[in-house]
């Protein structure tokens, strides 16, 4: 069910070992590690305890505070989240959207590995069709040789969030028709197999391990390009599934990855009551009602004035929507949520993405969550 082999299993290219792909090993490095588990408790999940807890941090902006706060909270929770013994931390790219600071994926990963010592840090994902594989190539040769064996490369195909946006980035829709040839490309400057003569420096060479986010086309993608994959949102199980299976059944073993590695992503809040939790998704559902009703993504308002406001039928529609389908509550009810789900996907990662404008909750839903996954450190502050 997990999809991955208890072994180690090496590909290799010339002398150098590519991929690393085992139960006990990091699929990611190309060498073999512990995952730095303190042990399963009495009554967790194997299910749970088998898999790998990740974050995905958005740098959401939060109403009463600057997008350079965000960013620095961002760089704050990455620490924490290496603390409690989290497996990697991605940063992601927008541009041009008013509830996001971070639109520079790879700058941030840089300033979040310099923060940090041990966890793995990387992009989900960088948006490939808005930039020239050479650069992005070489952004993530500087980083991986900055720091070796802890980067990773998430790759995303959309083009900018706004026609607004893709004019000032040069771009259009039809960019990422061509998605698999970008990715060829960029995978061939690592390989030095660019027809042009030009060799990418420092990246040739390096392994930096590639991730393909699934969203519409992406699960084929990753698929043919034998690439792990990051698939969401935990709100469209059915989509989820039927991503994963094609995947599955389509994979195509790669010089990257041996055998499908499937990563789920979405939204994971727990607190100490039920309600308190689904507190925590408030800001960023009220966020996503507004941004379809009036084509703006805004800053991340406190629960308690979402919670006051009068909301059209429209509005209140996709509110509600946004409130449902994510794994909010208890520490019992999220764990039965997440046995569920990763026996349903058979993932071998879950990435969580929660955002909200109460920090310290955030932070203590991230530690509670360490709790039920049995990570390093996962006490709880009551």
């Amino acid at each position: 069910m997990r999809g991955v082999g208890e072994g180690v299993v090496e590909v290799e290219h010339g002398q150098r070992p590519l991929v690393t792909v085992g139960h006990t090993a990091t699929l990611d490095t190309g060498r073999a590690e512990s995952r730095g588990r303190a042990g399963v408790e009495p009554g967790m999940s194997s299910v749970i305890a088998s898999a790998r807890f990740s974050v995905l941090d958005r740098s959401r902006t939060r109403e009463g505070h600057t997008a350079p706060e965000a960013l620095r909270d961002t760089v704050a929770l990455a620490r924490e989240a290496e603390r409690l013994g989290y497996h990697r931390f991605w940063v992601s790219e927008h541009h041009g959207v008013p509830g996001v600071a971070g639109s520079a994926p790879t700058v941030l990963a840089a300033a979040v590995a310099g923060a940090t010592r041990t966890i793995r840090v990387g992009t989900g994902g960088v948006m490939l069709p808005n930039h020239r594989p050479l650069v992005v190539a070489e952004q993530f040769g500087v980083l991986e040789s900055l720091f070796p064996g802890r980067v990773d490369m998430g790759l995303g195909r959309s083009v900018g969030f706004t026609d607004g946006v893709r004019r000032a980035l040069g771009r259009g829709k039809g960019d990422a028709e061509d998605f698999a040839g970008q990715l060829d490309e960029l995978l061939g400057w690592f390989l030095g197999t660019s027809p042009t003569g030009v060799r990418a420096r420092p990246s040739e060479g390096l392994t930096v391990p590639p991730f393909m986010l699934a969203m519409g086309e992406g699960a084929a993608v990753a698929a043919r390009a034998g690439l792990p994959m990051v698939i969401g949102d935990l709100r469209d199980r059915d989509r989820m599934r039927r991503g994963i299976d094609h995947y599955r059944e389509h994979f195509r073993p790669s010089r990257w990855a041996s055998e499908p590695y499937v990563v789920v992503s979405g939204t994971v809040a727990v607190a100490a009551t039920a309600e308190r939790a689904r507190r925590l998704l408030v800001p960023e559902a009220w966020s996503m009602a507004y941004s379809r009703t009036h084509g703006t993504f805004p800053p991340l308002p406190p629960a308690e004035r979402v919670e006051s406001l009068a909301m059209t039928a429209k509005e209140r529609g996709f509110y509600e929507a946004g409130l449902a389908g994510q794994l909010a509550g208890t520490e019992d009810e999220v764990a039965r949520g997440l046995e569920s789900l990763l026996a349903e996907t058979g993932a071998q990662e879950v990435l969580v993405t929660t955002s909200t404008h109460d920090r310290e909750a955030l932070l203590d839903s991230y530690r509670r969550l360490a709790a039920i996954a049995g990570l390093r450190d996962g006490s709880v502050g009551r």
